[in-house]
């Protein structure tokens, strides 16, 4: 890892996917994440990437799908309308089993709604926003340097499965400035590595000998056994992830705990601070933070639910759409309380203590 440099989110996830070896990127522009699209546009000619700004959200998902499945890292960034417009394409990806990123700055909704911070697209990536049973790994950073990281980690996790990966960020974290510090950038040698490890799979040009190939890439199956047979694997595909990939941050959970809070990204940080005020004054509450919105840490809610814990608060920017995975995660055990704003508007410290004050 290098010294710190204090850089914008935007930018910051944008330097740390090239560091990982992306090298294509397709977008098309949408506030509050054109920082993303300009540091591209100016990096991806000096690493002798392919940088194209598409003549719409579409044309760059599908632009998505053909360079995945050439084995390639390819990345694509948009904000909530923009990402509506992709849906078709990333649910096309996971049919046909392929490792793309998708950044989602998320704006207020719905519609263009405006382009200031919000979490309302949690439904739109965590329950299948585009069309059959498919699931992307939804990945929930809270600071600069976690966006940046799971950068990295996201086409590492893409590759792994041969699925689809967002990070799920929002228009304050997009926008903040903050030190990071970097992964250093993948040698050739590393490079030359990442493409020889989808040869298996990929399209790429026949060779002789034994090992010649012929692959397709394809969503489309008429035979409904046979399409029967592929969605019942990509749900095997899908318990794996939920096994090895479910992660979160516990912030002071413990057995005396008398509330555990949830909230993620950006959301989280403002949460985390005013119970730290609380415990400050003597009173013992617990964050837990999912890090994955999907696969989602149900059991790790659910054993946080002590017989000290009276009440769980939710604290989300929209209308309550990780409340209904909290809910089920808790089944019934306790009280579930939500705050949320939304349009744009973020809460305060000052907010989210007024409120857990209602329930201790």
């Amino acid at each position: 890892m290098g010294e710190k440099v204090l850089m914008k989110g935007n930018e910051a996830v944008a330097e740390a996917a090239i560091r990982a070896g992306c090298r294509l990127y397709f977008a098309y522009p949408i506030t509050p994440q054109n920082e993303l699209v300009e540091y591209m546009s100016r990096m991806m000619p000096k690493i002798k990437g392919t940088f194209i700004q598409a003549e719409s959200e579409v044309a760059a998902a599908n632009m998505v799908y053909g360079a995945a499945a050439c084995g390639k890292r390819v990345l694509t960034s948009s904000s909530s309308p923009g990402i509506s417009l992709k849906m078709e394409g990333i649910s096309y990806m996971a049919g046909a089993q392929l490792p793309a990123v998708i950044v989602n700055v998320q704006r207020g909704g719905p519609g263009l709604g405006d382009i200031q911070p919000a979490q309302g697209d949690y439904f739109q990536a965590t329950k299948g926003g585009g069309h059959g049973d498919y699931q992307m790994i939804v990945l929930a950073p809270s600071s600069v340097q976690e966006f940046a990281d799971m950068a990295s980690e996201a086409f590492d996790i893409a590759d792994k499965y041969r699925n689809p990966v967002m990070i799920l960020a929002d228009g304050m974290l997009a926008q903040m400035m903050e030190p990071v510090q970097f992964k250093p950038y993948k040698t050739d040698e590393e490079m030359e590595a990442l493409g020889k490890q989808h040869f298996s799979w990929c399209i790429h040009q026949n060779v002789d000998g034994p090992e010649r190939h012929h692959h397709e890439i394809n969503s489309l199956e008429i035979d409904p056994k046979v399409l029967e047979k592929h969605v019942l694997k990509l749900g095997e595909k899908y318990d794996a992830i939920k096994i090895n990939e479910t992660r979160h941050e516990a912030y002071n959970i413990n057995p005396d705990n008398e509330m555990v809070c949830v909230a993620f990204g950006t959301a989280a940080r403002i949460v985390k601070s005013a119970i730290d005020v609380l415990n400050g004054e003597g009173r013992n509450i617990g964050l837990i933070r999912p890090i994955t919105v999907w696969p989602y840490p149900y059991e790790v809610i659910a054993k946080a639910i002590g017989e000290k814990v009276k009440n769980v608060n939710v604290f989300e920017l929209n209308l309550g759409q990780m409340l209904e995975d909290v809910k089920l995660a808790v089944c019934g055990k306790v009280p579930v309380n939500f705050m949320g704003k939304v349009g744009g508007v973020v809460f305060t410290p000052d907010e989210v203590l007024e409120d857990i004050r209602k329930y201790i």
